[in-house]
């Protein structure tokens, strides 16, 4: 039996965490003889153990090929001279879930903090991939600071339609757009329907999960290179394998996540998601992760790396290309190689060489098309920019790496949406009222909304006008963003209108000013009128009384701190 009393001989295995019955032997002794009945020897027993999070499920189309990614980290976890034991948590699968994924984030990153915080394992290797997963999968192993290591579904492959190369969801938009206007008729997105998305894996553009991919590798959270090996490669097979084998290893160094995310690493990923263009919804769970480090991200610093941190990669929907292409143009390590410059090269990885040692090595294949060098960038400045002003104290964010230039300086008059079922009512309606230089404006869909901050920012083009053949026009709402989604679309607008934000006051007719040279979203009204509507027009909070739902809508933050929930966040 193990003395908890000797400093030399630390609890490890079965032995970490012991159930509480007032007898620490009979407590061991009991949880081995249960162990047993599961067909452990006594040699694997006396091992110590890698848990892994299983997030497979029939509602994540994502995540269809993690039973056999598992297999492969047993068998590098075996090879280390662990016992790996896998175990489950909730799983995200993003278009399955009503109201909005992102409300299911933070009972996710409970759950996996709890799971690991309540069974015995000297190490943690979390699998999943899907939009919200990686995100929440890092809240809580953070949280819970065991020695944890990132393994990611990887993108699924693009498909085939019509000679044209298909991935989802980027192209499914597109031609959604296309069947709004008239461009393609019921038969044709039937048949398209088909072929955007083909293989498991996350979506094949730089959406949100792979965002998050590339993020959680810069954070040192994966190991070097395996944010874009695509999900069907027998690489991503090799890589699970590689996870496993190093993660006790990973313990051994006690390379927890506090000593990975740390302010500098944090940094670093901000600059990685300007440089890659990447997803808006990469702001808000790179804060919500670093929140539970006590790290606070400052928005105005975002903008600040974003003026002197070019866009490197050209993917959709950015760009053209797809996660393959990046993954075959030399994928992160030729990102990292050209932001060198700028990046706190001594950050630690699981594997306990910094950024710096990392990047001596030598660099393999690099496709210039995909991934340009900092001499010749693909945009002269980074993806995403936030802006500021009456309408959003707090700050808003726009992707200009996927906005409509010509509508980066505009002025025009407010159409108002007062919630999404306002929105699905009229946006197609002959009668609405609008024109190709308006602005839409959907409010209440933030946090504290009854949908929870969904992916509605990317408001419809009015069909009238899509049919006219309007393609782009400025958007603003409280709520997000699909990753893989395009256009002038100012969202996570902050405070919401659910607690009284200005963006709650705006009304039909009203004057809003966008400007990115100054960074600012103005509602041209004076302070008088704003203060007689906010009189008039109370918040309209979501009151759920039971249930997640009530603990979600009464904890969860605002965007800028991440929408993680106040409990959980740690002090500064």
């Amino acid at each position: 039996m193990t003395d908890k009393n000797d400093p030399d001989e630390m609890p490890r295995g079965l032995a970490r965490g012991l159930t509480n019955y007032g007898d620490r032997d009979f407590s061991l002794y009991l949880r081995r003889s249960f162990a047993k009945s599961m067909g452990y020897s006594d040699e694997m027993l006396e091992r110590p153990i890698v848990g892994i999070v299983n997030t497979a499920s029939g509602y994540n189309n994502c995540h269809r090929g993690l039973p056999e990614l598992i297999e492969a980290v047993k068998r590098g976890v075996l090879t280390s001279g662990g016992l790996p034991i896998e175990f489950p948590t909730i799983s995200l699968g993003e278009v399955f879930l009503n109201p909005t994924s992102l409300m299911f984030r933070n009972l996710m990153a409970m759950d996996t903090e709890e799971m690991i915080r309540a069974q015995p394992m000297d190490a943690v290797v979390l699998v999943g991939g899907c939009d919200k997963t990686v995100p929440a999968q890092l809240m809580g192993a953070a949280s819970a600071d065991l020695p944890a290591l990132q393994l990611v579904a990887g993108p699924m492959m693009t498909g085939r339609y019509e000679g044209e190369r298909l991935g989802a969801c980027t192209d499914c938009r597109r031609f959604w757009a296309d069947f709004r206007a008239g461009r393609v008729d019921a038969a044709r997105i039937s048949e398209i329907e088909g072929n955007l998305a083909t293989t498991f894996g996350t979506c094949a553009v730089m959406g949100t999960a792979s965002t998050m991919a590339c993020i959680a590798e810069t954070l040192g959270m994966t190991l070097p290179g395996t944010a874009a090996i695509p999900a069907v490669h027998a690489d991503r097979l090799r890589a699970a394998e590689a996870t496993g084998a190093q993660a006790l290893e990973t313990a051994r160094l006690g390379l927890t996540p506090s000593r990975l995310i740390t302010e500098q690493a944090v940094e670093n990923a901000l600059r990685v998601l300007l440089a890659l263009g990447g997803s808006t919804n990469g702001i808000l769970h790179l804060t919500a992760i670093a929140g539970r480090m006590g790290i606070q991200i400052s928005l105005l610093r975002l903008n600040e790396l974003s003026d002197t941190t070019p866009v490197l990669v050209n993917l959709k929907p950015t760009g053209v290309g797809y996660m393959e292409d990046f993954h075959a143009a030399g994928a992160m390590g030729t990102l990292l190689r050209e932001l060198a410059p700028v990046l706190h090269l001594d950050c630690l990885s699981v594997t306990g060489e910094t950024l710096g040692e990392r990047l001596k090595s030598a660099p393999g294949h690099v496709d210039r098309a995909v991934i340009r060098s900092r001499e010749e960038p693909f945009e002269a400045v980074g993806g995403l920019v936030a802006l500021f002003g009456n309408l959003a104290p707090g700050g808003a964010i726009l992707k200009r790496s996927a906005a409509d230039p010509a509508l980066f300086e505009s002025t025009g008059r407010a159409v108002v949406f007062t919630s999404l079922e306002d929105l699905a009512d009229r946006i197609d309606s002959d009668d609405l009222d609008v024109k190709a230089d308006d602005i839409l404006v959907l409010q209440n869909a933030g946090p504290k909304s009854p949908s929870g901050m969904p992916e509605a920012g990317y408001i419809p083009i009015p069909k009238k006008l899509a049919q006219a053949g309007v393609r782009d026009m400025v958007r603003i709402s409280d709520c997000r963003m699909s990753g893989t989604a395009f256009g002038t679309i100012v969202l996570h607008v902050t405070p919401e209108a659910a607690v009284g934000g200005a963006i709650g006051l705006v009304q039909n007719g009203d004057e809003i000013s966008l400007s990115i040279a100054n960074k600012s979203l103005i509602l041209n009204i004076n302070e008088e009128e704003l203060e007689r509507r906010r009189q008039a027009t109370p918040p309209r909070p979501a009151t759920p009384d039971r249930g997640y739902a009530k603990l979600y809508a009464d904890h969860v933050t605002q965007a800028d701190q991440g929408a993680d929930f106040d409990f959980l966040m740690a002090s500064p």
